[in-house]
């Protein structure tokens, strides 16, 4: 493919720009550059000033309410946003279980939900991981049975889920749930759109150690769900969970992001330190940086590729684009903390949530980065964990 920008795409590139320049808020802006903590007000906020654009789904057909836009418009908009500091576009609605119900859900399904999580009235969550299932996903164990009353089909789940992210705002999960226990595994799982507000459902949080409070365990007693909220054919969910990670594989990348805070760690790296010499003239920490550098532009490439094949959904080819991405971002955060030094080591919860008057020059310039570092150590589990990855890229790529 022609990686050079065409002439349409450096205009388009203009008026993304001057959009952001005209609608980004100052207060989200500072935030995400400051590694500062985003309330659910904060990203429905961004959503919403997206979508009355047309902006806030990049992936979707003009059919379903998308922009239509090319690979290369896409990627403009993902690095143009993540170079001006936008909140990122909570991805469970958009860019993951959208996506499957436009290619499996049933056309009531797709009428109701996507203009729902176009406009944000509906805030989504993922019900995958479990206790005893997270990288073996295929070995869940919440159950969906099929059952009739006065009221109509439906079915009565029961068991838990975990690591749910920012569960505590949700309206709705889409759930894998088992519905044959009676075959292999991977045959006996279906695929179910489920309203948080429904009786039975507990939410509980798990606090993590930056004592922010952004995953949750959540327990289904008896919640009954109608068969009309699922998605597909029933034990056809393995299929559809499958198509909707390899949309989450390809946006974990995040390029754009990466490359905004590769910026930020030059930054921090020409600090003058007590020596009156910065870091990064340090010939060994140059080299860290250049080698980043290098892997940064070469996931860039491959992900453009990967996104040019606007005919299919992402395939295996997600997995690369997974491992690499979230091995970058985690070692982005290694180096920024080994920049700042023992300026990382405070933790202040007041700075992180915006309470505290700073400045970029003060001594707190380095209070969100080991946090920012904690953190980051989720991205290569989620979304399939890296090991599994790798196995996914043997068998399914190189064919070993």
């Amino acid at each position: 493919m022609d990686l050079n920008y065409s002439s349409d795409d450096l205009a388009f590139r203009d008026q993304v720009r001057a959009f952001l320049a005209a609608e980004l808020p100052s207060d989200l802006q500072h935030k995400v550059l400051d590694h500062l903590r985003l309330s659910k007000e904060d990203y429905v906020r961004w959503h919403r000033i997206l979508a009355r654009r047309g902006w806030v789904a990049p992936g979707w057909p003009r059919e379903f309410g998308g922009p239509g836009w090319t690979a290369a418009q896409r990627h403009i908009f993902e690095e143009e946003c993540a170079r001006a500091g936008t909140p990122p576009i909570m991805p469970f609605g958009v860019n993951m279980v959208a996506p499957v119900i436009m290619a499996f859900g049933s056309q009531a399904q797709k009428e109701h939900y996507l203009p729902r999580i176009l406009s944000c009235e509906d805030w989504w969550c993922q019900g995958y991981s479990e206790p005893g299932a997270g990288s073996d996903l295929a070995s869940l164990k919440t159950t969906a049975v099929k059952g009739r009353d006065d009221a109509g089909d439906h079915y009565v789940v029961n068991g838990q889920k975990t690591w749910t992210t920012l569960a505590q705002h949700a309206d709705m999960i889409f759930c894998l749930v088992r519905t044959d226990p009676n075959v292999r595994k991977q045959e006996g799982i279906s695929f179910l759109l489920i309203d948080m507000k429904a009786p039975g459902i507990t939410v509980r949080p798990i606090v993590m150690l930056d004592e922010d409070h952004e995953v949750n365990e959540v327990f289904f007693d008896n919640v009954r769900v109608p068969v009309e909220n699922l998605v597909g054919e029933e034990n056809r969910g393995w299929t559809y969970a499958k198509y909707l990670l390899g949309h989450e594989r390809t946006g974990i990348a995040a390029v754009g992001r990466s490359k905004r805070e590769l910026a930020r760690l030059k930054r921090l790296a020409g600090r003058e330190q007590k020596n009156g010499r910065p870091l990064i003239e340090d010939p060994l920490f140059g080299v860290k940086i250049a080698e980043l550098e290098i892997e940064l532009m070469a996931l860039e490439t491959t992900v453009l590729r990967v996104l040019a094949q606007a005919h299919k959904a992402p395939g295996p080819e997600a997995s690369v684009l997974k491992v690499r991405g979230t091995e970058i971002q985690q070692r982005l955060t290694e180096l920024m903390v080994e920049a700042a030094g023992p300026m990382a080591l405070p933790f202040d919860a007041a700075y992180l949530e915006g309470e505290t008057a700073h400045s970029a020059m003060d001594d707190d310039f380095a209070a969100p980065l080991l946090p920012h570092y904690f953190n980051y150590r989720k991205t290569s589990i989620y979304g399939g964990s890296n090991e599994i990855q790798r196995n996914i890229i043997s068998q399914m790529i190189l064919g070993l």
